[in-house]
């Protein structure tokens, strides 16, 4: 671990078998686990607490202080699961009052030249291709995959295994299972490629693409769309992940293709 040409912070909490290449620098208060590698030029601020596994590629910089005017100083965190990793240039920033911290998940991906802003959350198996910005507190859920160049709204919901097209303006909430994608960005059919890779049945694909069907075919409002949902058709774990979704959407999920 010792790197001569680095800057480590004595109290820094680095596990034995991290790699550190020259020119690093890693502040107090931050945390790596087993067996990550840290690249040149890389920096940690205070605050990071980064998992087992991870790589760190060179330039980015981890735990930077939030790109909000309402940031007073607090002590708030940005943290990294196991196994992720963070490729040239990504910025992640550590959290305000607001959450308290940022967070990257278990097996993500962050390409070159991300951004993921104060009190983010992004969940397990995420990939975030180059040049995806994430504005302040937007939620990513697991298995989401965003193409490069997209940027995301502050406070904007993507939902687990959605696809989203790259170069995408994204300022509505996007339900769970679906391909975002067009200009405006809205509604474009389910990810059933990618459920079928992640073991979905087709039977479990039928049933979303009914559930979608009630929301963006029907010509229903959301609201009544949900209620029909629940009283037609059968309860699923898909089923009511796509209701709890569309009720608790403070921004309204994206529109119908038109």
């Amino acid at each position: 671990m010792k790197q001569p040409l680095a800057y480590i912070h004595p109290a820094a909490k680095i596990a034995p078998s991290v790699v550190i290449d020259p020119f690093v620098t890693i502040e107090e208060n931050v945390e790596i686990g087993e067996g990550t590698r840290i690249g040149s030029n890389v920096t940690i601020m205070a605050g990071a607490r980064i998992g087992k596994n991870c790589t760190i590629f060179p330039g980015a910089v981890i735990s930077g202080i939030p790109q909000d005017l309402k940031f007073k100083g607090e002590d708030t965190l940005a943290i990294i699961g196991d196994n992720t990793v963070i490729r040239e240039c990504v910025t992640i920033n550590r959290g305000t009052a607001a959450r308290g911290k940022t967070v990257v998940g278990n097996n993500c991906l962050i390409m070159a030249y991300c951004h993921v802003a104060h009190d983010c959350i992004v969940g397990d198996n995420v990939i975030m291709s180059n040049a995806t910005q994430l504005a302040g507190e937007v939620v990513v859920a697991n298995f989401a995959g965003i193409g490069g160049g997209a940027l995301v709204h502050q406070f904007c919901h993507i939902g687990a295994h959605v696809m989203l097209q790259g170069g995408a303006l994204v300022n509505k909430d996007i339900p769970p299972f679906v391909k975002a994608a067009r200009e405006p960005i809205a509604y474009a059919g389910i990810n059933s490629i990618g459920l079928r890779r992640r073991g979905f049945t087709s039977e479990t694909i039928r049933e979303i693409q009914e559930i979608y069907r009630y929301l963006y075919l029907s010509g229903l409002n959301n609201s009544d769309a949900v209620e029909r949902i629940e009283a037609e058709l059968p309860a699923t774990k898909e089923r009511d992940e796509i209701i709890l979704f569309v009720r608790n959407a403070k921004k309204g999920i994206i529109r119908g293709y038109v």
